[in-house]
């Protein structure tokens, strides 16, 4: 059975965007990185619910923790900061996460800003991503 592509042309809207992250922690999404970061195969973003942005040794925790609780290594080309984040509807159960980097995507989806880090790397826990060339997220929740 052959992957179809994630339709996402719909987006949610601000208050349902409000309402979908109420009680998420972050988000965790992996995808297959260009296939020249051969130590990297696979792309991850994490989105942390927050706004706030974080020192440089306060966000080097933070990424210590994910590798360590992920079984994710050699992490690169790592960019973490303040970025517009949609969420896109699918036939998934979760809404799609999506970086709005282009000007006119920020213009016309709407977002919530979420402290991002997005970086290449290597784990064996994302099978997935690095060998299949899917893409996947999930959603982690406060208690």
């Amino acid at each position: 059975m052959e992957a179809k592509a994630i339709v996402t042309d719909t987006y949610l809207d601000p208050i349902e965007i409000s309402s979908h992250l109420k009680n998420v922690d972050y988000i965790i999404m992996a995808a297959d990185a260009p296939s020249h970061f051969k130590d990297t195969p696979i792309h991850f973003t994490i989105f942390l619910n927050t706004s706030e942005k974080f020192p440089k040794d306060v966000q080097e925790a933070i990424l210590d923790k994910f590798l360590d609780e992920q079984g994710i290594d050699k992490p690169a080309e790592l960019m973490s900061q303040l970025m517009p984040v949609g969420f896109g509807k699918s036939s998934q159960d979760t809404p799609m996460p999506l970086l709005l980097v282009r000007p006119q995507d920020q213009q016309s989806i709407p977002y919530e800003v979420m402290f991002v880090m997005d970086f290449l790397a290597d784990s064996d826990n994302f099978f997935e991503a690095k060998n299949e060339n899917l893409t996947g997220w999930s959603y982690t929740y406060t208690p």
